[in-house]
């Protein structure tokens, strides 16, 4: 028995894998830290035997309040290497890491203040994949085409700038950036994302505290030639820039902000193998060796808003002696979990929240709101953005708080298909001596499974049989003839 088989090659993704690195950051003249961020940038990653190694810098900044009340501020940036142990790593494999800060903590150890941040990496691996099929040979074959997701890796880079007016400012203190991503457009000249960074900043204004936020658009367009119908996109702050300018006449301050972006985007284009997905021989017994392969990429993006509101929980008490004088570093962590009409989006959004006590002193408070948001679909990624947070105390000792939520759900796009790689031959199967059978098949079944039972091909029954109807319906009949040679 002749068989044919070839072979698929093509660029994909092969596995995800995740790690955890902690930064610390010392700062040794903070006393009473009001609000601390952690902002990680990679530089870059490897990919070795059984490891990813990714490095970047971790820039720290930290709002305090001084011995005589004053209220400061420091930035420090912290080099670092972390190593992602997966085994099923090797080194012509290329490696995208997406990090994020996922905890920040803060000590007091003798005169300094520790900042300890809690990286997370999520890492996706890419290279070549290869596999055999059958494609051929002495056998009655099912050809299905047997669809598979190859990837194109792409990058690039934008700068932004936008103006805009705020309130009497006198000195910017701090400042973060949270990327939302609104949508992206794959063509045959390549991909084109669109957004919005939500720039948010902590003030001094005169004797107090202000916090403000702006929504800066951006557009990033990525030249290539692959023609993906879907795209991954991961768009991160390279740099930003903050300038104020001060207008005392009209008690405004005109701001600048300038930022570098940087986009990893991959391209996912499907191909269709025609492949083998059963097959059989009419005289021998045949063993099939099959291979089930999933090949995973994404699928639609739906975007919706949404504002919560609700009662605040608080990291330290609050009551009717504290002044609130500013929520800042406002964002949100959601999952999707599934239920009986498709599925949540559970997560909570935080912010720390700076009041002034009676005495005149300040002290910073993390608070969170938790959600539950109704989202359309089962298997997806969910991307949320929060905005405009407030906090009244309506009642003492209880904050309740209202967001703006910008939910982006990406569905995951799977594709698994089992095909046969090789087919070897058995014993021979027994000769039928009749000229003229007559089988009752089993109601339900269709045109290849009869087959395969009679060892004839399709088209052989079908020819047999005329006006036969798939599936089969209970009591009919099939006839298969045989050529006999009279001596």
């Amino acid at each position: 028995m002749k068989t044919q088989t070839e072979t698929f090659r093509g660029y994909g993704k092969l596995f995800e894998t995740n790690a955890q690195t902690a930064v610390e950051c010392r700062f040794p003249e903070v006393e009473t830290a009001l609000s601390v961020h952690a902002c990680p940038r990679l530089s870059g990653a490897e990919a070795g035997n059984g490891e990813v190694r990714y490095y970047g810098r971790v820039h720290f900044s930290i709002v305090y309040e001084d011995a005589d009340r004053r209220v400061c501020r420091a930035e420090k940036g912290v080099e670092f290497t972390a190593v992602a142990k997966d085994e099923r790593v090797f080194p012509a494999a290329a490696a995208q890491v997406k990090l994020s800060a996922e905890n920040i903590s803060v000590r007091r150890e003798g005169a300094s203040t520790y900042v300890t941040a809690l990286l997370g990496a999520d890492i996706a691996l890419f290279g070549e994949q290869s596999f055999e099929y059958l494609a051929g040979g002495d056998l009655v074959l099912r050809r299905e085409p047997v669809r598979v997701l190859t990837a194109h890796l792409v990058s690039g880079d934008a700068e932004t700038e936008d103006d805009f007016e705020a309130g009497p400012v006198g000195d910017i203190l701090q400042h973060a950036e949270t990327v939302h991503v609104t949508g992206v457009a794959c063509g045959t000249d390549g991909v084109r994302i669109e957004g919005e960074v939500l720039v948010g900043v902590l003030a001094a204004g005169g004797d107090s505290l202000v916090s403000f936020e702006r929504l800066v658009p951006f557009r990033i367009e990525i030249p290539s030639e692959a023609a993906g119908c879907r795209a991954e996109v991961a768009v991160t702050v390279r740099e930003a820039q903050l300038r104020a300018d001060a207008d005392e006449e009209r008690g405004k301050c005109p701001l600048t902000v300038t930022l570098s972006l940087h986009a990893d985007v991959c391209l996912y284009e499907e191909t269709a193998i025609d492949g083998v997905t059963d097959a059989f021989s009419r005289d021998h017994a045949v063993t099939l060796a099959c291979r089930t392969l999933s090949s995973s990429g994404v699928g639609e993006r739906t975007q919706f808003t949404e504002r919560v509101t609700g009662r605040a929980a608080l990291s330290s008490p609050v009551d009717f002696s504290d002044t609130l004088e500013a929520v800042t570093l406002v964002r949100a962590e959601a999952n999707l979990q599934p239920d009986a009409d498709g599925a949540r989006a559970e997560g909570v959004a935080l912010a720390t929240l700076l009041v002034r006590g009676a005495d005149g002193s300040r002290r910073g408070i993390e608070m969170s709101l938790p959600f539950s948001v109704a989202v359309q679909a089962r298997d997806a990624a969910v991307e949320v953005l929060a905005c405009g947070m407030s906090a009244r105390q309506k009642e003492e000792g209880t904050i309740d708080a209202e967001v703006t939520l910008k939910c982006a759900v990406t569905e995951r796009a799977v594709f698994a298909a089992k095909f046969v790689t090789s087919a070897e031959e058995g014993a021979p199967l027994a000769e039928r001596d009749s000229a003229v059978s007559v089988y009752v098949p089993r109601a339900g079944d269709g045109l290849w499974e009869l087959s395969k039972r009679l060892n004839k091909s399709p088209e052989e029954v079908t020819a047999s049989n005329p006006g036969i109807e798939f599936p089969i319906k209970e009591g009919q009949r099939v006839i298969i003839y045989r050529k006999k040679t009279i001596s």
